[in-house]
């Protein structure tokens, strides 16, 4: 596998516009992008979200899941906001991811189009959670199943757990962007993470990013944190 450079995304998980740019403040200069998810948009809306993205790498992470039309829509809708992320969720389908892969090229500047990212599946699932959903075989089937599909209908990269990225990797090779939620520094609490890894581990199974909210944003000392988990994954 090529050497490949692992980086940092900051999930910035709160609605308080204050308390976001006090954490970005601290421990920023360690990461190389902001994660804003639901939480932030819905609870303090588009301007907020410009305001807080505003000459930084921003990751929209809204999980956009519709039929084709709405998703391509709300896709376009976004543009104003500037993200160099997005995604949507491999289960809408194959003509979903496409149709957000299109409004993508159709609604943005040429220089400002964002990654697609399609999300396989929540590290909040393990086997028995999928089971339910009436998903058998557990979660690195499915994973597989989706990261194939979803890449193949035209997303630049997928979202996944630790544990499934060496799995995409063999599969799908070195190009899809890999973005890595369920970190956490060893000995830190997994949370409601199912299926998590340190970041040295995520790194060296083939994250191009990995994204850390709570170890970082609740530590004693943010900045740190931060510091720590980029001197983790190298230079």
């Amino acid at each position: 596998m090529p050497t490949r450079r692992t980086r940092l995304i900051l999930a910035l998980d709160t609605t308080d516009i204050e308390e976001a740019g006090r954490w970005i403040a601290a421990a920023g200069p360690s990461c190389d992008a902001i994660k804003l998810g639901l939480e932030f948009t819905l609870g303090r809306g588009p301007d907020a979200v410009r305001r807080l993205g505003a000459g930084r790498s921003l990751f929209l992470d809204l999980k956009l899941h519709d039929i084709p039309n709405t998703v391509a829509a709300a896709v376009r809708a976004l543009a104003p906001m500037r993200p160099a992320m997005l995604t949507v969720h491999a289960a809408g389908g194959a003509a979903m991811v496409a149709a957000a892969r299109e409004a993508i090229e159709d609604g943005f500047a040429s220089d400002a189009q964002p990654i697609l990212l399609a999300v396989t599946v929540l590290t909040s699932l393990d086997a028995e959670a999928l089971h339910a959903t009436g998903i058998a075989g557990g979660p690195r089937q499915q994973v597989l199943r989706l990261g194939r599909m979803a890449t193949g209908a035209g997303a630049h990269g997928l979202v996944c757990s630790p544990h499934e990225v060496a799995l995409l990797r063999d599969a799908l090779g070195g190009e899809p962007c890999l973005v890595v939620p369920g970190i956490r520094p060893a000995g830190a609490e997994t949370g409601d993470q199912k299926r998590v890894m340190t970041p040295s581990e995520a790194a060296r199974a083939g994250a191009d990013w990995i994204v850390v909210g709570r170890p970082i944003t609740r530590a004693a000392d943010p900045a740190a944190a931060a510091a720590a988990i980029a001197a983790e994954l190298g230079p």
